[in-house]
């Protein structure tokens, strides 16, 4: 039976709804804040689990000895993700700080913690193999991520690398092997031309952008556009694209992580790519309509 594995960071969320969203110096009031399950690789988790039946979606991750710590792990238990490959360790677990603005954008900061110190050991034998998808994100350590990525590459497993976010310090060396790493990269508007300048990009819009890494990475690139929806784009140069549903957002934290974990899971349903690409959609847009990252994730019934 095929796997999606999810390698990658576990994190509290304490989110605080404000009018607006603070600027450097400025200090806003907030009537109270909510304590949420989060984390970009559990948002992935959960996301695919959601739209998946029982026992297909595993966690690779790392949380601390703390309260926080096992809030996580009993909330990946409870929304059917696996959790075998979750380890503790003696560093606090992360935390995520997220304004909510009223018109549902968000400005969020990360506190790593234990997600720092997760190693590619962590990683189940049984799930180095050809029937894994390996989800992966860039909120843990890469050099970990690389070394999981590679081994399930190897092994003939497809491997989906979320790009997210980009770190400023990442060369274009590192980049190139992430890519000859991955089997499909996913990226927003913004990450889409950072990583392709990295790469040497003459310039132009967000679309040339992630085709010139599917061309250069010998990926499928897909780019998440927001309310305009999704495109993907492939080695040979063709591409598909997906419309986003017209919604008035609550809150668009952890919109992005839905649409990853929906893709994996419709690629390893094996799906066509537009309706992968517009389910995924769907999906994302749906989210936006509950407050916290991983609450308005639908169910498969929602997604019909």
């Amino acid at each position: 039976m095929s796997l999606i594995t999810v390698f990658g960071s576990i994190n509290v969320d304490l989110v605080a709804g404000v009018d607006t969203i603070a600027r450097p110096g400025e200090t806003v009031l907030a009537t109270g804040y909510a304590t949420l399950c989060g984390g970009k690789g559990a948002n992935q988790a959960v996301a695919a689990a959601r739209v998946l039946p029982p026992g297909r979606v595993a966690m690779v991750g790392r949380v601390g000895r703390d309260g926080f710590g096992q809030l996580c792990i009993d909330n990946l238990n409870a929304n059917g993700v696996l959790i075998d490959g979750v380890t503790v360790g003696r560093e606090p677990t992360g935390c995520a700080f997220i304004s909510v603005s009223a018109d549902g954008e968000n400005a969020i900061t990360v506190a790593s913690g234990a997600n720092g110190a997760l190693a590619a050991e962590a990683m189940p034998a049984a799930e180095l193999a050809a029937t894994t998808t390996l989800v992966l994100q860039m909120e843990v350590p890469f050099v970990s991520s690389h070394l999981v990525a590679r081994r399930v590459r190897a092994a003939g497993g497809r491997v989906i690398w979320n790009l997210a976010p980009v770190p400023e310090r990442l060369r274009e060396a590192e980049l190139r092997t992430l890519l000859e790493a991955t089997s499909v990269l996913v990226v927003n508007e913004h990450e889409a031309c950072t990583a392709a300048q990295r790469l040497g990009w003459a310039g132009g819009d967000f679309e040339s952008a992630a085709a010139f890494l599917a061309a250069e990475g010998g990926v499928t690139c897909i780019v998440t556009a927001g309310p305009s929806g999704a495109r993907a784009f492939h080695p040979d140069g063709t591409h598909q694209a997906a419309p986003a549903e017209r919604i008035v957002p609550i809150d668009t934290t952890g919109a992005g992580d839905t649409f990853v974990g929906i893709l994996a899971a419709g690629l390893d349903e094996g799906r066509g790519w537009r309706e992968v690409l517009t389910r995924a959609c769907r999906g994302a847009s749906l989210a936006c309509l509950g407050h916290g990252a991983q609450r308005g994730m639908p169910t498969a019934g929602q997604l019909s």
